[in-house]
């Protein structure tokens, strides 16, 4: 599944002619494209999909809903388990 989740932007800065973000979703940090708002600031909430900051919306809103998809389950399943990911990519370098 592939679901539009709201963030918290942390940082801005150009790269490459394009207006990025470092975005917070409830502890997983993201790379995302600010193009389609371009008047984003660090520290509001958008909503994204597929790296795209497609939204604004506020704090309440945001909390809410990062709440109720982790009551669900649906955060770890959209970005999964830093954790794990980290001890695979532990893992596969150990091999090399």
């Amino acid at each position: 599944m592939c679901l539009a989740v709201p963030g918290r932007v942390m940082e801005i800065a150009e790269r490459d002619g394009t207006r990025m973000a470092v975005v917070d979703f409830g502890g997983v940090v993201k790379d995302v494209c600010l193009e389609y708002l371009p008047d984003l600031e660090v520290g509001e909430y958008a909503i994204v999909h597929v790296g795209f900051a497609l939204q604004r919306l506020d704090e309440e809103s945001a909390r809410r809903t990062l709440e109720l998809f982790a009551e669900l389950g649906l955060l770890q399943e959209e970005f999964g388990d830093p954790w794990e990911a980290a001890a695979g990519l532990a893992g596969t370098e150990e091999r090399q």
